[in-house]
């Protein structure tokens, strides 16, 4: 039996990876991602009765949707050892060599970020992937050999936010399949939620969690942090966790009844007030929000499109009805206010 002391220990290594605690360890408990999960266990299923490593397999979609859990349930459905690095941690061959090099028999090794692969690093991954070895230049000039060494089966689980950025030859070795995860619905957020304030010992009743779930941008990751904080405000103020409290304390963190942030909400104001509702272009909007394009483009912009309020057209940028609701205002008051200036 655990002593306090030990209890006590136990409990702030928890609440100290919070995200690792809070990660499904079953695919019963994996919530969402149906048809991707159902095309996985098959291909698992259908290898473990073969008694060979999986194919190679490719998760992509936007940050937070749970590529990287999917990748750990691969690794603990079949029994494997796990080996997780990223893109940009391999930088030159010798990496790359290193980590295939001491891969087990039927080991999982987890690349996640693969887009940002530098290109000698790339050409070295495709024969290990394709034929399970590994050729390797000693040497220079005209004296230098290749030497080619045999790697164990091994299955590749790779994770990008921007499959646009790999190569046509990288993607055409993920026999296995390449799978696009979905950005979750309201109901599925709310039961993520419900699942994650049982772990973290959270009383919340249904109307916070569907509070929490409306302000999620539909991802898993922003849900259990918006919970996190939620849970936080609950514990300094002493009261219980509520929908009350779930609005007072997102509103305190920024976040609007729809999931908005404050540079959501500069976006649309600027495209109402400085471009009449628009079309403007992205740099345009970059350099009147002071906002890097990439950024407006990747990590905004899908959210605000997604959710109705802004549409982008050939010719650029445009505020939707629903937009100017959400500002508090109709396209008629924009038009009379700028007739005004």
């Amino acid at each position: 039996m655990s002593t306090p002391l030990e209890q006590d220990a136990s409990s702030r290594t928890r609440d100290q990876w919070l995200d690792k605690t809070l990660r499904p360890l079953a695919w019963d408990e994996y919530i969402g991602q149906g048809t991707v999960k159902a095309n996985m266990q098959v291909l698992l299923q259908a290898a473990r009765e073969r008694g060979h490593a999986p194919e190679h397999l490719l998760l992509y979609g936007p940050p937070g949707l749970g590529k990287t859990t999917l990748a750990h349930l691969v690794a603990k459905d079949l029994g494997a050892a796990m080996k997780v690095t990223s893109g940009p941690a391999i930088e030159r061959v010798g990496d790359l060599a290193a980590i295939l090099t001491n891969l087990g028999t039927n080991d999982i090794l987890f690349i996640d970020e693969i887009h940002r692969l530098n290109k000698a690093v790339e050409e070295v991954l495709y024969p290990a992937l394709e034929a399970g070895v590994l050729d390797i230049i000693i040497g220079k000039g005209p004296s230098a050999r290749t030497i080619q060494l045999e790697l164990p089966s091994f299955t590749l689980v790779a994770a990008t936010t921007r499959i646009a950025l790999l190569s046509a030859p990288l993607r055409s070795r993920f026999s296995g399949g390449v799978f696009r995860l979905e950005f979750y619905t309201n109901p599925e957020i709310e039961e993520i939620v419900r699942r994650s304030a049982t772990i973290l010992d959270v009383t919340l009743d249904a109307g916070a969690a569907e509070a929490i779930a409306c302000r999620s941008r539909y991802t898993p990751r922003t849900a259990n942090y918006l919970l996190k904080r939620c849970r936080d405000y609950a514990q300094v103020h002493k009261r219980e966790l509520d929908t009350e409290l779930v609005d007072e304390a997102l509103d305190l963190l920024g976040f609007d009844h729809l999931g908005l942030q404050e540079v959501d909400r500069i976006l649309l104001r600027t495209i109402v007030e400085k471009f009449a509702g628009g079309p403007v272009g992205l740099s345009t909007l970059a350099a009147a929000t002071a906002e890097e394009e990439a950024t407006i483009e990747e990590v905004y912009e899908p959210y605000l499109i997604r959710s109705g309020l802004l549409e982008r057209t050939p010719r650029g940028r445009i505020v939707t009805v629903l937009g100017y609701e959400h500002l508090g205002l109709t396209p008629q008051q924009t038009t009379n206010q700028r007739s005004l200036l």
